[in-house]
């Protein structure tokens, strides 16, 4: 009991010389960057706690520094946050952008989180903040958009992501994938059952729906959408089937592209940064290693130009402070 006490007191001790020298820091966000870098999803949520009970104040008061530097709002996002809340200002901004298609892939990205009720959370965090509803932000375009609707009956779901998963639902599923397409012109799928299907299934199930999909017809189900032609709605749907059936490759490649030009896309990489936190940063440089046959922090390191922003992105992506 005695040594179990010790450990807990140390673990304590850690944390609290963590959320000082973040504090230290503050004004700083090369080296409130670094300090951070390091530390998993939980245990930044740890932080985030103890410094709380610490200084009486969150973490993100420390860490909002300027909104206009993209080191200042990444930190923000990826450190001071609770996912929730983190996604709610996600969503919140391509909400506000007039809902653009790279404002459309954010949302797809938070309405397709991996961890069990984020998107509940998701909404009502974004209702606290902004007093508003996020199903009836997205709702106000006009004319509909293919992701709006794919984002809408995910939104619609009435699954439990309690539930178990259930293989035999996953192969029924996977054939009326395979069986959705049709003669119609501009349109190889019905998107009426895709529409219900996405609005009865978890995400996990789906993404047994899509892994069952390639085991019987011997490729991926975004495949069989490319080689029978596309119209805009199956534009849409091949983009939120990769982020639910593969996010790490997803995510590893919307860091790729991001780096691909002069001027790096820094909200993609946020975005791609946010996504890896719900993935995991492990997972993130297997899949790239696999895609690109490199390492993802020496991609970062060759492709991005010296600043306080590019040295964090490597310690994030090695997973320890860089030197």
């Amino acid at each position: 009991m005695a040594t179990m006490a010790s450990a807990g007191s140390s673990e304590e001790e850690e944390e609290e010389e963590a959320c000082r020298e973040i504090r230290g820091a503050s004004g700083t966000p090369r080296r409130l960057g670094l300090l951070l870098a390091p530390r998993s999803p939980a245990e930044r949520q740890q932080i985030r706690a103890a410094y709380r009970a610490t200084f009486g104040e969150d973490l993100a008061a420390t860490l909002h520094g300027n909104q206009d530097d993209e080191l200042c709002k990444l930190l923000y996002l990826w450190g001071a946050l609770e996912p929730a809340e983190r996604d709610a200002v996600v969503a919140r901004e391509a909400v506000e952008g007039g809902v653009t298609v790279a404002g459309y892939r954010a949302l797809v990205e938070v309405f397709t989180r991996r961890k069990q009720d984020q998107l509940f959370f998701t909404k009502q965090a974004y209702m606290a903040r902004f007093r508003r509803n996020l199903d009836q932000d997205i709702m106000v375009t006009e004319p509909s958009h293919p992701y709006q609707r794919l984002l809408l009956a995910l939104a619609a779901s009435r699954r439990s992501h309690h539930d178990d998963l259930s293989q035999h639902v996953a192969k029924c599923d996977a054939r009326r994938l395979h069986d959705t397409k049709n003669s119609g012109a501009g349109s190889v799928v019905d998107e009426a059952v895709i529409l219900e299907m996405f609005s009865k299934r978890s995400i996990p199930q789906l993404r047994l729906a899509f892994c069952s999909y390639k085991h019987i017809y011997g490729h991926d189900y975004t495949k069989a959408l490319k080689i029978n032609g596309s119209g805009k709605f199956e534009e849409s749907l091949r983009v939120v089937v990769k982020c639910i059936y593969n996010p790490s490759k997803y995510y590893s490649k919307l860091l790729q592209r991001s780096m691909l030009s002069a001027a790096t896309d820094k909200r993609m990489v946020t975005r791609a940064i946010l996504g890896s936190d719900d993935v995991g940063i492990d997972e993130i440089r297997s899949a790239f290693k696999s895609s690109y046959g490199r390492n993802l922090a020496d991609y970062i390191q060759e492709n991005l130009p010296e600043s306080d922003y590019k040295d964090f992105l490597v310690a994030v992506a090695r997973g320890s402070v860089a030197p």
